[in-house]
């Protein structure tokens, strides 16, 4: 698995009609609040051209993309910290993800009614933020509670707890996410890891605009890439109609569809190069003619940490790892050129694996 999205916005901004496109899922996205209510999940193959071009050198049987994880969460209203909308239930689902895709719409549609009455990004990023952030507040306020109730035993980590804790409810008071706060020992960060706070969890922004904007934008889209700037956030321009239409064309037609319109690749693609980046993840390939696929692991990730995602006695027996870069292996075209030129690397356990790295491991276990 690559990475867990939570989508997550205001009611009627497309968020089931992206997920829609994006999984080919075919779930509910309906004209009216709360057709999400519970989250629906959906498995997409991360296209990769490396990976395909690895397997035709090959002649592979089997390849095998590295897969995404989307979370169509239903949609949040203001009052969700306190239960309006079933706001405690959504709240609850977010935890469980690694990265929340925030879908902001961008768009004006008479038929498609707007929860809050009109079209306005700042509005809508600030209500989604503010909910769940106050939801944050709950949390550490009755931890902060129960370490104050502690220090009274004379226990010292309590009363680094519960300074750390002061400073967290302070910042998120003044509606700053819990994100940016500093942490400075193994007691804060464990603490901060424990209280799995929504606000902890890394951003992406989606714009859903119309498919006459998909390309160069509209005003609403520069006023949430402004806003997404102040919060060093990404933002992805995607137009859900755009997006559901292609979800049903093979490659090829795909592709013709996208260069007609004048675009490159599709939301897919920009969503999960954005969401690679923003969770500091890399790919390596592992190659062979019976199946060629690829991996996801952080980036940093060592040699016996990468064999680990295969098997987790690759990592327990861990020798060594056998490694071409992806553009020597392209270039020698065989792995047997590559090692001829000296080009097949052999590394041991404090290798630092690099994106597109195709890998070989020894073990003995």
């Amino acid at each position: 698995m690559g990475f867990r999205c939570g989508i997550v916005g205001l009611p009627n901004v497309g968020k089931s009609t992206i997920f829609n496109a994006l999984t080919a899922a075919g779930v509910g996205a309906e004209n009216y609040p709360f057709c999400t209510i519970e989250p629906n999940v959906g498995i997409v193959e991360v296209p990769d051209e490396r990976l395909d071009i690895l397997a035709d050198l090959v002649k592979t049987k089997k390849k095998v993309n590295t897969q995404m994880e989307f979370v169509d969460i239903a949609g949040l209203v203001k009052g969700a910290s306190k239960g309006e909308g079933l706001g405690n239930q959504f709240l609850g689902h977010i935890r469980q993800v690694d990265a929340i895709v925030h879908v902001i719409r961008c768009f004006e549609d008479d038929n498609v009614i707007h929860v809050e009455g009109s079209i306005d990004p700042d509005r809508d990023r600030e209500v989604i933020t503010m909910e769940l952030i106050l939801a944050d507040m709950e949390t550490v306020d009755k931890r902060l509670k129960k370490a104050q109730t502690m220090t009274k035993s004379g226990d010292k980590t309590a009363k680094i707890q519960v300074a750390f804790l002061e400073k967290l409810l302070a910042l998120l008071d003044a509606g700053k996410p819990a994100r940016h706060m500093a942490v400075d020992d193994e007691i804060e960060e464990k603490l901060i890891k424990e209280l799995c706070l929504l606000t902890t969890k890394p951003v992406l922004y989606v714009a859903n605009v119309n498919e006459d904007d998909a390309i160069s934008g509209n005003e609403y889209v520069r006023r949430l890439e402004a806003a997404a700037q102040g919060e060093n956030a990404a933002v992805v321009m995607i137009s859900g109609a755009i997006e559901e239409e292609i979800s049903g064309l093979d490659a090829r037609e795909r592709k013709e569809f996208l260069n007609s319109l004048g675009m490159s690749e599709s939301g897919l693609t920009r969503l999960i190069k954005a969401g690679y980046k923003l969770l500091g993840l890399q790919t390596f390939f592992t190659v062979g003619e019976k199946e060629t696929k690829a991996w996801t692991i952080p980036a940093a990730t060592k040699a016996p940490g990468a064999a680990g995602k295969i098997h987790s006695d690759f990592e327990k027996g861990f020798i060594r790892a056998e490694v071409i870069a992806y553009a020597d292996y392209v270039a020698c075209q065989t792995e047997a050129k590559a090692k001829e030129k000296g080009l097949m690397r052999v590394e041991g356990k404090e290798y630092v694996v690099a994106d597109g790295d195709c890998m070989h491991f020894r073990f003995n276990v």
